[in-house]
């Protein structure tokens, strides 16, 4: 007895294509070079006299600004709070607290306010839960935003 084995065999080519190595060559990177329109800062006051005796004068600027929030006072507040601030000139004034959404919350006041610094005492109602709230002050078209804790 005699068998026949038949297989198909199949074999690898060999692998023709030349694969070169180039190393690269060596890339230099720089720091770009940031170029902004920033002017120097300068102080509205200046200093006159010798390292002894120096005298203070203060500069008038014209900023432009309306309104200037100088300070919101006690902060966390409890059932009142004192906001110092200037105008420039009688203007309607908006107090209003906000919540972290931006949610107007109570509005303390909308008034005509004359112009120069004052104080402003506003009552803080109890129904007013604890947390974090935005103190926002409007005059004319401008806005300042302060952070208080109500307690």
């Amino acid at each position: 007895m005699v068998f026949l084995l038949s297989s198909t065999v199949f074999a690898q080519k060999v692998d023709t294509a030349k694969v070169t190595y180039k190393p690269k060559s060596k890339v230099v990177s720089r720091v770009p070079q940031i170029k902004a329109n920033i002017t120097p800062y300068k102080p509205n006051s200046l200093i006159l006299g010798t390292s002894n005796n120096a005298t203070t004068v203060t500069t008038p600027t014209k900023t432009g600004k309306i309104l200037s929030v100088l300070k919101v006072y006690p902060n966390p507040v409890s059932e009142q709070v004192n906001i110092s601030l200037r105008l420039d000139r009688e203007i309607t004034l908006v107090v209003k607290i906000t919540d972290m959404l931006g949610n107007d919350v109570l509005n303390l006041a909308n008034e005509r306010a004359p112009a120069g610094e004052q104080t402003k005492t506003y009552t803080i109602p109890s129904k007013l839960n604890t947390g974090m709230y935005f103190l926002k002050v409007l005059a004319g078209g401008e806005q300042i935003v302060k952070k208080i804790s109500v307690l």
